[in-house]
């Protein structure tokens, strides 16, 4: 059974139209919606398949705003790995020496959640899907739900650290609209 998320509804309830197929976005709106062929081919580049709700979204809008103005979701052509379209914050992000996070700290989601409780060593292999506010929003491939969604944060240095969610629809109702 596959879960549908209420993108159209979420946008809207915040002032949002979804996008038309049909016109361009507007400025600093939703894009129209990828098509299966372009997920496809966004999923064969990384080597991996999205996590649901990600890629229900992009199904929905291939992105939203513009390119590091305010906050922004990238559209497939333009996602990839952090390590790859960000070295310099993954680098940062991933320095080594600090402990390793134990997980009775590192799985707690919500308003109990302290953002420095991250496991730099996750931060490399994250998908980069937008900016935010000096920050990134990130997925997390190595925490994974038993129905195939991936952590999804939002990593910005005045936190410090990450905000973390379950999914990335937690992601987008929590830190994103």
């Amino acid at each position: 059974m596959t879960t549908s998320y209420g993108w159209a509804g979420l946008f809207s309830a915040k002032g949002l139209t979804p996008p038309d197929p049909d016109r361009p976005a507007p400025d600093h709106g939703l894009h129209p919606p990828a098509g299966e062929a372009e997920v496809a081919r966004l999923e064969e580049r990384l080597g991996v398949g999205l996590p649901p709700s990600y890629r229900q979204f992009l199904l929905f809008a291939d992105g939203w705003g513009e390119e590091r103005f305010g906050h922004t979701l990238l559209p497939a052509a333009k996602v990839g790995w952090l390590r790859d379209l960000e070295p310099e914050i993954a680098g940062i992000w991933s320095s080594p020496g600090s402990e390793r996070v134990p997980d009775e700290l590192y799985f707690v989601y919500g308003a109990e959640q302290d953002s420095i409780d991250l496991r730099g060593e996750y931060v490399p292999g994250t998908l980069l899907v937008g900016y935010g506010d000096d920050g990134e929003f990130l997925l997390n491939p190595h925490v994974k739900t038993p129905d195939g969604e991936w952590e999804a944060w939002f990593l910005a240095p005045w936190l410090p650290g990450a905000s973390r969610h379950r999914s990335f629809w937690d992601l987008a109702q929590n830190d994103l609209v």
